[in-house]
């Protein structure tokens, strides 16, 4: 049964209330940016899609992007010179199979390419679908033309038959080490090197189990390496996980590794990895008991290896959470729990079951899983083919280590809440103090780029750009720091977007309070600009302070223009004013004295200020004052200054004072951080007090409670059935429409115009109209509407409780 038409409206409200005060997010970006004036630069071609596979060629100065049935050489310094592309269909014939085997023809059964990796100064090795037959070519960039080897091969085990399969790969001294699907259905998962020594995993449960590759990289540990240690190829990725009792597959985060120089075994695990090994990644935000998954992963590589950190974005389980992560993980941490961690191995119990415990017998020299090191070879093993067999065999069955892999700081760098986050890289940057700072660009499944920095442990999103209009999920980013460009592709295009606008900023507190590690103020220009590499904090007329964000040394900004405005007595009044930042406080003041967000009088939201019922009284001076606190310290910046002045019979009607309802205020390119991209910018966002909030949920609540009461009240007594509520209600609802007639023929235009008191409602509730019940002090006047054009007379707007009506007879419930 349908709720009566009357509670229809008093549900939603209540849904709107619980859905407002469910909590703020962790991490509010400082800026939002809107897609027109984001600085950046798109690439595109009618007819082709898919641009997520990329290949920066830095010292060509090209982007190679790799696209459905097409490859494109652009311009690294501006993504919009193409200077080179070449396409790659598929052939009638594949096709013709592709759809045979029940595939669809427009979309599965093309070729998308998946891999793209440098060989040499000239050659890159390519990869396609190819309609689910993956097929392997040299591309070639000579003379300013791409062009294909046709030197075609079999890419079964480099590339995914499905083009929509996530899959990673890494090429390595002109070896392709490729994780994906080795067959048509997607079932049977590998690891594998392609090579003359060529190796791939053991096809069990135990070593993968349904997984979903994220990401691959080589980290070169053998480098300064007392041990003489390998250089290892490090795997991330999600799978169902084999150790957990769970009542439904519950998908784990890992990271895998092997040795560069693993050749497989002599007689167990031959043509198979012997130093495959996988440990559980560990990313868990407070409040959420299930695992986070792993989604991407960036490798922020340092001088010594193991400072090199691995940064990865996490997402919960579920996909109805808004809640993402980005935890941070050191190599050498990592290499640890493979070094010297524990292993778990399978235990059968009741006879059927397996479970998976930490092993605690024996485990055999060399030790399972481990590269060829001086103590190997000092022992008479000089290569993996000379391991005993009783070590490959405990690896066999054993590839699991006990512990998991810890981020840094036992915490996720970041929570998020919000739009979920898919892609991530990662900059560092050093700073005019001369501290380095890893700054973090984090996209997400809206088309947004957020950057980001962790001050010893306090997270600060610096801002958030908007990159795809309409939103569409960002699907892979590549960074190049010698450039100080970011290139971003999603399904529709390319997207060029530099580190850091410093002019975007443009006072001395904005640039400072911003705390972007690529900028500072400058005092001889008066601008915020990007620091010279070779800046130091010897440059005196350089403002920056990313660490504390301490503003103390900028000059006093200049005075703001006043504005006069009319006030005419009984009209509402809106004064506009927005806020430096998101993470600024807006404050009013009039004639000096602080008006408290408590006053009824007036009415103080995102966008500005309104003043009800205006009278002589209200004349004078109103400044608005953006205030953000940053580390203890408040810095307040006046944004607007109004005189109101009573009205003079020679006056016209100003737009700020107006009768027929609340005036709109002028687009703007930083939102609020409340408003979703979705939302019209042009409406007032109020900022709810928390007190107000909980006594009006209180009220709807128990109104509620007593509608339902009464209505289960009339169906007991028959009073109204069940199968004529909802016909009902649903005619009430269109007769209440209806003008109501008066004596000779003329029409009640007042008939539903209730009066109601916005005061602390949400905006899903009508904002304040102008009412003036005084008729005559309008008699004769024009109301000037935002547009200038002449409007009716004053009106109020419905709110959702409007259609809440006294019951006079229990006929009408």
């Amino acid at each position: 049964m349908s709720p009566p038409a009357g509670l229809q409206p008093l549900l939603c409200l209540l849904c709107l209330l619980a859905r407002d005060t469910a909590g703020s997010p962790h991490c509010i970006p400082r800026k939002s940016v809107l897609y027109h004036n984001g600085n950046i630069k798109l690439f595109r071609e009618e007819g082709i899609s898919n641009y997520t596979t990329m290949l920066l060629r830095e010292d060509l100065g090209l982007l190679i992007v790799g696209a459905r049935e097409a490859i494109y050489a652009l311009d690294m310094g501006d993504i919009f010179r193409k200077k080179s592309n070449v396409t790659w269909q598929v052939i009638s014939d594949k096709q013709r199979d592709c759809v045979n085997k029940g595939k669809d023809a427009e979309t599965e059964c093309r070729n998308y390419i998946r891999t793209l990796h440098k060989i040499d100064d000239d050659n890159m090795y390519v990869c396609g679908t190819d309609a689910f037959s993956p097929t392997c070519d040299v591309l070639v960039y000579r003379d300013g033309k791409l062009q294909l080897k046709n030197k075609k091969e079999e890419g079964k085990g480099k590339c995914p038959f499905d083009p929509f399969q996530r899959y990673s790969s890494v090429m390595v001294d002109g070896d392709l080490y490729c994780a994906t699907a080795i067959n048509f259905l997607g079932s049977e998962p590998a690891v594998l090197r392609s090579s003359p020594s060529a190796l791939r995993t053991e096809f069990k449960s135990s070593w993968l189990n349904e997984p979903n590759f994220v990401y691959m990289d080589v980290v070169p540990e053998s480098r300064g390496n007392a041990e003489g240690d390998d250089d290892k190829v490090y795997l991330f990725f999600s799978e169902s996980a084999v150790e957990y009792d769970f009542f439904s597959k519950l998908p784990v985060s890992r990271v895998a590794r092997v040795c560069k120089g693993d050749l497989g075994g002599q007689r167990t695990l031959q043509k198979k990895w012997t130093s495959f090994l996988k440990a559980r990644l560990d990313c868990s935000a407070p409040g959420h008991s299930l695992p986070f998954v792993v989604q991407d992963v960036f490798l922020l590589h340092s001088a010594d290896w193991r400072e090199s950190i691995f940064y990865a974005v996490f997402v919960p389980q579920s996909g109805l959470l808004d809640v993402s992560a980005v935890c941070a993980y050191r190599v050498a941490d990592v290499s640890q729990v493979f070094s010297h961690g524990k292993y778990k191995t399978p235990v059968t119990v009741e006879s059927s079951h397996v479970k998976w415990v930490m092993y605690s017998g024996e485990v055999p020299v060399p030790r399972p899983g481990a590269c060829i090191n001086n103590a190997t070879r000092a022992m008479g093993m000089q290569q993996s083919l000379d391991l005993p067999d009783k070590t490959l065999q405990f690896i066999r069955d054993r590839p699991l280590m006990d512990d998991a892999v810890a981020p840094l700081g036992g915490q996720p760098q970041l929570v998020k809440k919000g739009a979920q986050l898919t892609r991530i890289a990662v900059d560092r940057v050093t700073v005019l103090d001369g501290r380095s700072y890893h700054v973090m660009f984090i996209g997400t499944v809206n088309g947004y780029l957020q950057k980001a920095v962790n001050f010893d442990g306090e997270m600060f999103i610096i801002e958030e750009v908007q990159l795809f209009h309409p939103p569409e999920p960002i699907k892979t980013m590549r960074l190049s720091a010698p450039k100080g460009q970011l290139y971003v592709g999603s399904e529709s295009g390319v997207v060029q977007v530099p580190l850091s606008v410093c002019s975007r900023y443009e006072t001395c507190l904005d640039c400072v309070l911003a705390r972007d590690p690529y900028c500072a103020w400058d005092l001889r220009t008066a601008l915020c600009t990007a620091i010279p590499r070779s800046a130091t904090a010897s440059h005196t007329d350089l403002i920056q302070s990313v660490r504390d964000g301490d503003a103390s040394r900028c000059p006093k900004s200049g005075t703001v223009r006043l504005e006069n405005c009319t006030l005419i007595p009984g009209n509402n009044i809106k004064l506009q004013c927005q806020p430096g930042s998101n993470l600024a406080e807006v404050k009013w003041r009039f004639q000096d004295r602080l008006i408290p967000n408590s006053d009824s009088k007036y009415y103080i939201y995102s966008d500005g200020m309104l003043i009800f019922n205006a009278s002589a009284a209200d004349a004078g001076d109103y400044t608005c004052q953006s205030v953000e606190q940053v580390n203890g310290r408040q810095y307040p910046l006046t944004m607007a200054v109004y005189k109101l002045l009573p009205r003079r019979d020679t006056d016209e009607l100003s737009p700020l004072t107006t009768p027929a309802g609340s005036y709109l205020p002028r687009d703007t390119s930083i939102l609020n951080n409340s408003q979703s991209a979705s939302q019209d910018p042009k409406l007032p966002l109020p900022r709810v007090r928390e007190q107000t909030l909980v006594a009006l949920q209180v009220a709807v609540a128990l109104l509620t409670t007593l509608l339902a009461a009464l209505l289960m009240w009339n169906l007991y007594r028959g009073h109204i059935s069940m199968q004529c509520c909802k016909g009902a209600a649903q005619g009430r609802a269109k007769s209440s429409l209806r003008p109501r007639q008066l004596s000779g023929g003329q029409v009640d235009s007042t008939a539903h115009q209730v009066p109601f008191t916005p005061k602390g409602l949400p905006e899903a509730t009508s904002l304040v109209q102008g009412y003036n019940d005084n008729t005559n002090n309008n008699r004769g006047r024009t109301a000037v509407a935002t547009n200038g054009a002449s409007t009716r007379p004053p009106t109020v707007l419905l709110s959702p409780l409007d259609d809440l009506k006294f019951i006079d007879d229990e006929s009408e419930i």
